[in-house]
């Protein structure tokens, strides 16, 4: 079969000193200055943190959001892998780049949030081990998808250095390494919205449910879908490329699939609870909730049919609407949802947001340089 030599991985090529690339440089050395302070003067020195919100957008962010953005090679690799569609083989690369940065620098993040960061190796120390503990979970299953995530990509270095025997010898592993892959983001997923309950009643009854583990689950695979409809078409404009609509349509089909199941559970759960009531109050988390359901419910009004699936800024507009819907998500149950009780309150100070800047500024930099020298995007002919 030679029908997708056309779809074969090539650097991108450029420069790579232009506009964007020194505005990240500058985010990223701003973000090194407040860590330096920071890691120096501790966190009460950057942070708005405090005993009831003991957690900032540096975890619920960098983290909790920045893994599930992180879900594009997930998502596709069990199309391809597990589904056996072959045909999505050309995203593979790109979705898993973008995952690559999203979770590697996830995993740095927490250390920023550690108060005692020297002893972030206890982690990794056998007698400090808490198979009961649910953050121990999520700690030990992201750094070793990490780990996989870097080896399933290290074909892409391998081959631009020419180390076909090396590659070779991967390849006959890589089905292993992938099967970790797939179900390693499942076990971490659902396990961060574990941790909401824990929480117990300090979480709005709207996001605190025995279910939420399963609601995370879906939601990161539906987010993890709409990133790679977001990465792919902000591609194609930057780079002045074709976008790859023959292969976004039908996923795309699968991406509303998995949303009206995680919609279906999302109400389900609210009814069966008696939760609804609390949608319709006059407070901010009724109003927050509604603006989250609208989110998750835009996709399947902008391209619930096929005809709306063939226009490229349709398919833009659902995958911003996805992540918006999965940012909320989060946000609302850590922090927006979430009362540690009277007297206590948080936003985050200017220091924190610039940190937070900065780690999207550094895979946006990273996807810059790997996409323009290493074989990642599809060769593709320029677009007219």
């Amino acid at each position: 079969m030679n029908t997708h030599q056309h779809a074969q991985p090539a650097p991108v090529g450029g420069p790579l000193f232009t506009t964007a690339t020194f505005i990240c440089g500058v985010l990223i050395a701003v973000m090194v200055a407040v860590l330096v302070t920071r890691f120096i003067f501790g966190l009460g020195a950057v942070t708005n943190l405090n005993d009831g919100y003991p957690w900032g957008i540096w975890v619920v962010v960098d983290v909790v959001i920045g893994s599930a953005f992180a879900c594009g090679g997930f998502s596709v690799a069990m199309l391809v892998y597990i589904f056996n569609k072959g045909q999505y083989h050309p995203l593979v690369r790109p979705a898993l780049l973008a995952s690559l940065f999203g979770y590697t620098l996830a995993g740095v993040g927490v250390m920023f949030d550690l108060g005692r960061y020297w002893n972030f190796w206890h982690i990794f120390w056998p007698t400090y081990a808490n198979p009961n503990s649910v953050m121990f979970e999520v700690a030990l299953c992201i750094s070793a998808y990490i780990i996989v995530m870097w080896i399933e990509f290290s074909p892409v270095f391998l081959e631009k250095f020419g180390l076909r025997d090396a590659k070779k010898k991967l390849n006959k592993v890589l089905f292993f390494v992938i099967a970790l892959g797939t179900l390693l983001p499942m076990m971490h997923q659902s396990s961060l919205g574990t941790l909401l309950v824990v929480m117990g009643t300090q979480v709005n009854p709207l996001w605190q449910t025995p279910v939420v583990p399963l609601l995370y689950l879906l939601s990161a695979i539906t987010i993890g879908y709409g990133i790679v409809l977001f990465e792919s078409c902000v591609a194609a404009s930057a780079y002045r490329r074709q976008i790859e609509m023959h292969l976004l349509q039908p996923m795309a089909r699968v991406m509303l699939g998995v949303l009206a199941v995680f919609l279906v559970v999302r109400i389900g759960d609210l009814v069966l609870r008696g939760a609804f009531g609390h949608a319709f109050a006059p407070t901010l988390e009724a109003f927050v909730f509604w603006l989250e359901m609208l989110l998750f419910a835009a996709p399947l009004l902008l391209i619930g049919n096929a005809a709306a699936r063939r226009n490229p800024a349709r398919m833009f507009v659902a995958g911003v609407a996805i992540m918006l819907g999965g940012i909320f998500l989060r946000l609302n149950g850590f922090l927006i949802g979430y009362d540690t009780g009277p007297g206590w309150t948080y936003f985050p100070s200017i220091a924190e947001l610039l940190v937070t800047i900065g780690i999207f500024a550094i895979e946006v930099l990273g996807y810059i340089i790997i996409t323009r020298r290493f074989p990642v995007l599809p060769r593709a002919e320029a677009a007219h």
